[in-house]
């Protein structure tokens, strides 16, 4: 049967399929709408599962704020192409809209929402039929308190932020804070919420450099002592190198394995346990100030912690939670 422009463009709008799926879908049918939006459902599952292995590096983030409640989404996809493309994009604010209307606490809840005729995660899959791609979504987060705040970084849609304040604050500071926090990738709000597995582990690997450096410091001592050029020396492979150039000789190698074999067993075995643990804490407390949103310097004013800029703000403004995700690999 023949289909009508006017039919295509319904269909095309109904599903925000290509001209191409929706005529031939049509045609299939036999005109029956119904029919047809199930044709290309079905499309969409079919290149959904055939493409199930591949990865989804590309898409779109999108944050948005109500006022006290602020929710991020990524729909994520194959290529940049298709992330940038307007359908996939309002695709994705739509999900976000629905999640927010809804104030949804998991993924799973909004991908089980109603979206057209059927669910947000059925308009993924469609969505997949649509572009060739594989299509997922990821990244729900949300937050909530009497303020939020929310923050695209260069409106790429690449990533996000989410802010919830104990209070109403000024515009510009929950923006800075947003920023901060696009910037500087802070893992929790102050030490407190950083948890102890994390600390124990900087802690211990701490440990281990100190340790590493001690000996290594002595053993150079020790090198330079007998004449020796520790940089000359420091792998087989710059031993090999260096002899071919005739800047040390082989007596000057096997010397220096057995100063490095020495020095090095005798310092490990005589390490100052509180000098150790005393720079190893050091090292703790300046992975905190890199971690914690409050000890970071502030991005706008490098004089000043984030915590003074809360201050000076208004002494009664906290930051009670925060969220972040991105795209990239970091």
């Amino acid at each position: 049967m023949a289909v009508s422009m006017a039919d295509i463009t319904k269909l095309r709008k109904m599903t925000g399929a290509g001209m191409m799926d929706c005529k031939n879908a049509l045609t299939e049918s036999e005109g029956d709408f119904d029919k047809a939006m199930e044709i290309i459902r079905k499309k969409g599952q079919a290149v959904a599962a055939k493409r199930s292995d591949r990865e989804t590096s590309e898409g779109c983030v999108l944050a948005k704020s109500t006022g006290d409640y602020a929710a991020m989404i990524a729909l994520k996809c194959e290529t940049d192409f298709v992330a940038k493309n307007a359908d996939f994009v309002a695709l994705t604010q739509a999900i976000l809209d629905a999640a927010i209307a809804n104030k949804c606490q998991t993924l799973d809840e909004v991908k089980a929402l109603p979206m057209g005729n059927g669910t947000v995660a059925d308009a993924v899959v469609e969505r997949s039929g649509v572009t060739g791609e594989k299509t997922e979504l990821d990244g729900y987060n949300f937050v909530s308190g009497a303020c939020t705040a929310v923050y695209n970084h260069m409106n790429k849609n690449q990533l996000c932020t989410i802010v919830a304040f104990n209070k109403v604050c000024d515009a510009q500071v929950a923006h800075e804070i947003c920023m901060q926090i696009a910037a500087m990738n802070p893992i929790a709000i102050d030490e407190d919420g950083v948890p102890e597995a994390v600390k124990q582990e900087e802690i211990n690997v701490a440990v281990e450099k100190t340790k590493a450096e001690q000996v290594q410091k002595a053993v150079d001592a020790a090198l330079k002592k007998a004449g020796i050029n520790p940089a000359h020396v420091d792998s087989e492979e710059h031993m090999e190198s260096n002899m071919a150039k005739g800047w040390i000789t082989a007596e000057d190698v096997a010397k220096a394995k057995e100063i490095k074999a020495t020095v090095a067993a005798e310092k490990s075995a005589n390490l100052p346990q509180a000098m150790i643990e005393n720079i190893a804490k050091g090292r703790l407390g300046k992975f905190l100030k890199e971690v914690c949103l409050l000890k970071q310097e502030s991005i706008m004013d490098p004089k000043k912690t984030v915590a003074e800029v809360l201050k000076a703000a208004d002494p009664e403004l906290v930051v009670t939670e925060f969220k972040r995700f991105t795209l990239r690999a970091e």
